[in-house]
């Protein structure tokens, strides 16, 4: 074997180990990917829950309030809107959410006007001592305090997701692995604090 054809397999030999080391790296990049998106998509998943359990109990809180003397109609109208929105949003673009901030965008927008609308309500609650003495309307506010308690807790819980997956996503070189992708491992977006989000809104009587 000559000195030539020696040179050039030692050349193919580097050429396929470098290969097969980016191979074994974008491969690895890959994965993890894979796994904090997953982690991502299943942490939403629990806030679509807990979301979800919170539009399930206006209806009952409506029909208990509704039954109170004289009271604020606009109000009962407010929250029924308010949640009517929640739902169209949410059967709207909601596969991948969690890749399209617009969409995630008008989900949190409408969540934050069902949010508003709730502590209206309860603000005009106070002013009927008779329909916060009765059975049905305790109950509701124990359920709708816990229910807004889970919120907070899985909206703090899909930002961590989400910070862990933008943190790998965005450092070198797996933001150019990522980049291969297109929006598959898109960035993830963020539950933004809004005035008075440091603690769930008030429902105590």
């Amino acid at each position: 074997m000559g000195m030539g054809t020696k040179i050039a397999l030692g050349i193919v030999g580097v050429i396929v180990l470098i290969a097969l080391v980016f191979g074994f790296a974008v491969m690895g990049t890959y994965n993890s990917l894979v796994n904090l998106d997953q982690a991502t998509q299943a942490q939403w998943a629990q806030v679509e829950n807990v979301y979800q359990r919170r539009a399930d109990l206006v209806p009952n809180l409506v029909n208990t309030v509704k039954g109170a003397a004289n009271f604020e109609q606009s109000t009962l109208t407010a929250v029924t809107e308010a949640r009517a929105k929640v739902g169209q949003v949410t059967q709207g673009a909601m596969q991948n959410i969690v890749n399209d901030p617009q969409a995630f965008q008008r989900f949190e927008q409408a969540q934050a006007g069902l949010s508003s609308a709730l502590s209206r309500l309860m603000v005009v609650v106070e002013r009927y001592p008779e329909l916060k003495a009765t059975q049905a309307f305790r109950d509701l506010q124990v359920q709708l305090e816990g229910t807004e308690n889970r919120i907070s807790v899985e909206r703090m819980r899909f930002n961590e997701a989400a910070q862990a997956f933008n943190t790998r996503r965005e450092s070198f070189p797996t933001v150019i692995i990522a980049g291969f992708f297109g929006n598959k491992f898109a960035t993830k977006p963020y539950f933004k604090s809004q005035a008075g989000a440091e603690k769930a809104p008030e429902v105590k009587f």
